[in-house]
């Protein structure tokens, strides 16, 4: 699965936009930075509700192929341009963390 098959759902909206072309191999969950930092696999699309400039950092070092922030959550204008300038692709739903990541895993990683 490529980033350009998230960016296609419909509940989906691009805040930041990344390589689209990017391999997605997973669906990670979490909100606590500090377990994200360690555990997030590579290539994998981040569903959390942590919007903040800690989040792109922490997106960076696990490198992620993408965050997805859930619940309405989204980025200020700064983040959103750090986003930008580092490539990774940020998209935000209304969808709780858990609808959202079953619905990416049926699109594509099933």
């Amino acid at each position: 699965m490529k980033v350009k098959s998230i960016l296609a759902l419909p509940e989906c909206t691009l805040l930041a936009k990344g390589d689209p072309e990017r391999t997605v191999s997973k669906v990670f969950c979490c909100d606590l930075l500090s377990i994200a930092m360690g555990k997030a696999p590579a290539n994998s699309v981040w569903v959390t509700v942590m919007g903040n400039k800690n989040t792109l950092a922490v997106a960076s070092l696990a490198d992620v192929s993408c965050i997805v922030l859930a619940e309405g959550v989204s980025l200020d204008e700064g983040t959103l341009t750090k986003a930008e300038e580092e490539g990774i692709t940020v998209l935000s739903t209304q969808l709780p963390v858990f609808d959202i990541a079953l619905e990416i895993y049926e699109a594509g990683l099933s």
